[in-house]
């Protein structure tokens, strides 16, 4: 797991990317980069009005993933290592599927004015669920700002969240069925993701366990 110095955990909310982020961290001794939704003041409204909070509430999260990338642009060679749940190549996923043609006109020109030129993730872990496991997780947690998510919203960034990984070649890529896993609370999981990620030869590889 060394030769991994920036690793990102993704996938659609309800994945369990945190969670998976936080243990991959304590392994390595790594810093964390962690998006706040919390901090995000809009986005408990843009779950119950979209049309209308969509555009300050991506603006935002790009604002927030941006400043918190930003010491990754100049990386300490003796530094710790870093992991992320979250990928900024990824921003604009959420931005198509939420703004109308003229936001999103304007989104992209401050996402690239704004975007850091940091280096590559060394390994993106995308973690994939159905739908259906994803409300379910959602549901149980329950976060404050995550009570008006929509079980349709959900399913259309399941998609979204697959049809941006199946073109993305920022990075190399191991996608996990997590399905049938549970990386917090058993410890055999997370022994089995570990040992896959220290095998990774390629740069887009599969980790299934049916």
């Amino acid at each position: 797991m060394d030769r991994f110095r920036y690793l990102v955990v993704e996938g659609p909310i309800g994945a369990g990317k945190t969670s998976l982020a936080r243990r991959l961290a304590a392994r390595l001794s790594a810093d964390l980069v962690l998006e706040q939704p919390e901090e995000n003041p809009f986005l408990a409204r843009f779950y119950h009005d979209m049309p209308r909070f969509a555009l300050p509430t991506q603006l935002f999260f790009l604002f927030q993933r941006a400043r918190l990338l930003e010491p990754l642009a100049q990386p300490d060679m003796f530094g710790r290592p870093a992991i992320g749940d979250f990928l900024l190549d990824k921003d604009p996923l959420f931005a198509r599927i939420t703004l109308s043609a003229d936001e999103l006109a304007l989104y992209q020109k401050i996402y690239e004015a704004l975007r850091p030129r940091s280096s590559a993730p060394d390994l993106v872990i995308y973690l994939q669920a159905q739908p259906a496991t994803l409300v379910e997780r959602v549901r149980r947690r329950a976060a404050g700002y995550e009570r008006g998510i929509s079980d349709e919203y959900l399913a259309l960034l399941a998609e979204s969240y697959a049809r941006f990984f199946y073109h993305y070649d920022g990075a190399p890529v191991l996608i996990v069925n997590s399905e049938n896993l549970n990386f917090v609370e058993r410890d055999e999981d997370f022994e089995l993701l570990v040992s896959r990620v220290r095998r990774m030869k390629s740069r887009r590889e599969f980790f299934n366990l049916g």
